[in-house]
């Protein structure tokens, strides 16, 4: 049985975690990898997240992705890609030494314009505390609907996620989609 969404307050440790995560992908990948930047609600100061610190490694093709996989294995990465096919989003890695700290790390095209999105994403809760406020509230609420079915719960997410999208290029024509 899988285990229930649960969307917990905002936690400080989260961006230790991230740059201590980092640093081990970093000496394993080499310039494999092009950039890392942490994502997804853990990397928003105050805003509740499930306790999974989402992290984007950009990569060139997906040749390299393909062989980042192998070597990320070593630092216990397993693969866990729901949507295999894309052309800009290569792999999900998951990490769960214990119970916590658990990681999610995508690997991605850069630059892309859906690498772009997740840091355009980010950048805008950051600056936006009253939208990342609704964002919380909304996820406690699709948690509490949805409990398992974390698709469903990510899919109800959408309309939200791709509102913010619009206001943030809209306040920022130079960060584009394209």
């Amino acid at each position: 049985m899988k285990p229930p969404v649960v969307i917990v307050p905002y936690n400080p440790q989260w961006v230790g975690m991230f740059k201590e995560e980092r640093k081990r992908v970093l000496e394993i990948l080499g310039d494999k990898a092009l950039a890392i930047e942490h994502i997804g609600s853990t990397s928003v100061p105050g805003l509740g997240a499930k306790d999974i610190v989402d992290f984007v490694v950009g990569v060139d093709r997906k040749g390299t992705a393909d062989k980042s996989v192998d070597i990320l294995q070593t630092l216990d990465y397993t693969d866990i890609t729901l949507q295999p096919g894309h052309t800009e989003w290569f792999y999900c890695l998951g990490k769960t030494p214990g119970i916590f700290p658990r990681f999610h790390l995508h690997l991605m095209k850069y630059p892309s314009p859906f690498f772009n999105k997740h840091i355009l994403f980010r950048d805008y809760l950051r600056g936006h505390l009253e939208v990342a406020a609704e964002y919380f509230e909304l996820k406690k609420r699709l948690a509490d609907r949805y409990g398992r079915d974390r698709l469903g719960y990510t899919d109800a997410k959408t309309d939200f996620i791709e509102e913010v999208f619009r206001k943030a290029r809209s306040e920022n024509p130079y960060d584009s989609n394209d």
